[in-house]
């Protein structure tokens, strides 16, 4: 109990004292601002998320100019950020609120938890944050400050460690500003303890951490998971026709859901460009064997969290126009527009790209 008290007193003396961490929504009391960057940060670093939260604001400052906008605009905002689902429940959240609720976001935690594509941690977040209800967060800096000063050993990633640590960290919640305590534990666990090359010897709490004093730092937290990646392989069709583009938009439960994309040829394994250019799988969707391939690029990957993609881009040109109900054509102005995975996006935003 009395290191529990050290903890939280020693905590909040160093957010009013030494805590310098700016972000352009620490201290917001709008839970539709704090909503956006909660899940803006899900799975981004906090300098990137940084820059879309303020191309969001700026766009969609409120819940109507979200919920009015258009999935493809919300969409195209979204590109590069990646895990896609955050911003089709995003905008699902955004109608349900303007709808149903006359646009007023839900104040009670059980109101804001039922929103979809929200979870404890970013529910306790915007309770905390914007309306001061006493909700302890609970993320990747909090489990690490935890089971470093108070040395708990118990896996972070199972069912048993999400239970405890859930419980400490209420027990240690301030319940008069439990806003600025959550945010002030955050901070710490970003600033200064560190998941790798902490600033242990800066550290206020050093003297009663139990990690220091026993030489554990770098054992914890512990998680237990390991992440196994599949392997994909996309040979994307960049077909164009007098001076036009096909594209079609990724429907299937599958990544990048809602975005568009070219023509996909997903294969197997890795194939040399020899046998990419006499594919008659090419031949075979294309319908028609006359065309030029006018460029093949260099391979190209991206890792997600699960998988990890490999693939390449064709240019052709056709002879003849495409009939394919799949694909749609679009001009080089509205290709721009269009909301792209980052595998895509990236290829087309190279200055040695050119569709000209």
């Amino acid at each position: 109990m009395q290191n529990q008290k050290f903890f939280s007193n020693t905590l909040l003396d160093w957010n009013e004292t030494e805590n310098k961490r700016q972000m352009p929504w620490k201290g917001e009391s709008n839970p539709y601002r704090i909503w956006i960057s909660e899940i803006i940060l899900q799975q981004t670093r906090v300098q990137q998320g940084m820059e879309y939260y303020n191309r969001f604001i700026a766009a969609f400052p409120d819940i109507e100019t979200l919920a009015m906008a258009s999935e493809k605009e919300v969409y195209k905002l979204w590109e590069g950020l990646g895990y896609y689902s955050r911003c089709k429940n995003l905008i699902a959240s955004a109608k349900f609120i303007q709808e149903e609720l006359n646009g007023n976001f839900p104040e009670k935690y059980e109101d804001i938890l039922a929103l979809k594509g929200i979870g404890t941690y970013t529910a306790s977040a915007i309770a905390s944050f914007a309306f001061n209800l006493p909700y302890a967060v609970l993320d990747g800096n909090v489990f690490r400050v935890l089971s470093r000063f108070f040395g708990k050993e118990i896996p972070i990633n199972t069912t048993e460690g999400k239970r405890f640590y859930g419980e400490l960290s209420q027990s240690l919640l301030s319940k008069i500003t439990p806003g600025k305590y959550n945010q002030a534990l955050m901070d710490f666990g970003a600033v200064i303890c560190k998941p790798a090359a902490p600033l242990c010897l800066q550290c206020p709490l050093q003297k009663k951490c139990f990690a220091f004093l026993k030489n554990k730092v770098a054992v914890l937290p512990v998680n237990t998971k390991t992440i196994r990646q599949k392997e994909r392989f996309f040979n994307y069709l960049v077909v164009e026709y007098k001076n036009k583009f096909y594209v079609r938009k990724r429907t299937g439960k599958d990544i990048w859901q809602n975005l568009y994309e070219f023509v996909l040829i997903e294969t197997k394994d890795w194939l040399d460009e020899s046998k990419l250019i006499v594919n008659e799988e090419i031949i075979k969707i294309l319908n028609q064997p006359d065309f030029t391939v006018n460029l093949i690029s260099s391979k190209i990957s991206q890792k997600l969290t699960h998988q990890l993609i490999t693939g390449r881009f064709i240019h052709i040109e056709l002879k003849k126009p495409w009939l394919n109900n799949e694909y749609f054509t679009v001009n080089r102005k509205e290709l721009k527009a269009l909301p792209f995975p980052k595998f895509i996006a990236s290829y087309l935003a190279d200055k040695n790209v050119s569709l000209n």
